[in-house]
């Protein structure tokens, strides 16, 4: 049987240590059988625009989002947030 795949959406951007919840929700999701997507395994160096168009393929193929505490402050976040809510992502 297949795992359902789950993204995770937060803030990243400013967030001192922001890869410690996205670790922490990450353990959660994998515990409860998920396999797990996430915006904080990916290279630096990027524009903002670049890991957009990757975060939304990461979100297109996953099953659910998974949005961690704060993600309302965070512009990448509440793009993604906007984008779930268009093509109707849980």
């Amino acid at each position: 049987m297949q795992k359902k795949v789950a993204y995770i959406a937060g803030p990243i951007t400013g967030v001192e240590n922001y890869w410690l919840a996205f670790e922490k929700a990450e353990d959660e999701l994998e515990a409860r059988g998920f396999t797990v997507l996430t915006p904080s395994r990916l290279p630096k160096g990027m524009t903002n625009a670049q890991y957009m168009r990757i975060n939304f393929a990461q979100i297109d193929a996953a099953d659910v989002v998974y949005f961690l505490n704060g993600w309302q402050n965070s512009r990448g976040a509440s793009l993604e947030h906007a984008y779930c809510d268009y093509i109707g992502k849980e």
